[in-house]
């Protein structure tokens, strides 16, 4: 089959085009930064995910630490994800793998996270369906508590970025993929607010079982509102261009305190 044309005419973007890039938006070495992408909106990147991991590492150094998704949604309870017949639950239950963060795959987080989470050394949280992955200094900090049933709350890798004093990097991607707002809406009060049923199988003591608890029914449907709001209210927002890709760099502190406001104040 034939190869598919660029769609861009623009020039091949190379691992030093990207650095420049990141480094005109802000991204300064030793920063801490959770970073979501997409790869086709960077352009023709010569080497793609590979080298789009090592312009990262090249802006932030080796004291910065790089954090991205690596979410592995296919091993939620088939209750929570609703995507198969109600009577295959059981099933579904007895035969879905254990979480394993060495090798369990991450789910709809795209290419460049899914290679980042196989990097050398890379450290991954504990959670079964919400992990995080990082790597650099702070990673084993970052990633070292992730409690099951308040996957976004205190004790989570996002409440760890607040105290790091950590950025947000959105790289040709919407700011409904800011994993870090679900922290805002954990401190935020709003009527809607609730808990959904989520479980994950196993194995204690040498036994497969189903574990189940209650978590925060979290929704990003309001996440660019809230994200327009603060860049409106403060010239904390960096913009600029990586590559082919709109970009933001935004601090995650500020944020997630505007956020929380902001949901408690505007979620009915």
């Amino acid at each position: 089959m034939p190869a598919q044309p660029i769609s861009s005419p623009a020039t091949p973007i190379t691992k030093e085009h990207l650095v420049a890039d990141l480094r005109a938006l802000g991204l300064d070495d030793g920063a801490t930064v959770m970073v979501h992408t997409s790869l086709r909106s960077l352009g023709w990147v010569i080497g793609g995910a590979q080298t789009v991991l090592e312009a990262l590492r090249e802006a932030v150094g080796e004291a910065g630490t790089i954090v991205m998704p690596s979410q592995s949604w296919q091993l939620c309870d088939p209750a929570f994800l609703q995507e198969a017949p109600e009577e295959w639950w059981p099933t579904i239950r007895e035969n879905l793998p254990f979480y394993d963060p060495a090798t369990s795959p991450s789910q709809t987080m795209g290419i460049v996270a899914e290679l980042f989470r196989t990097t050398p050394g890379a450290c991954r949280s504990p959670h079964p369906h919400r992990s995080v992955a990082a790597v650099g200094p702070k990673a084993a900090r970052i990633t070292a508590t992730h409690p099951f049933d308040a996957p976004v709350g205190e004790e989570s890798p996002l409440a760890a970025l607040v105290a790091l004093e950590a950025q947000v990097l959105l790289l040709g991607v919407g700011a409904g993929k800011m994993t870090a707002l679900h922290l805002a809406e954990y401190r935020a009060s709003y009527p809607s607010k609730r808990t959904i049923r989520n479980g994950v199988a196993q194995l204690i003591d040498g036994k497969r079982e189903w574990v189940a608890w209650d978590e925060l029914d979290v929704h990003d449907e309001d996440f660019v509102e809230v994200a327009d709001a603060f860049a409106g209210d403060t010239d904390l927002v960096r913009r600029g261009v990586v590559g082919n890709a709109d970009a933001q760099l935004i601090p995650v502190r500020p944020l997630v305190d505007y956020a929380t406001e902001w949901f408690t104040e505007n979620r009915k």
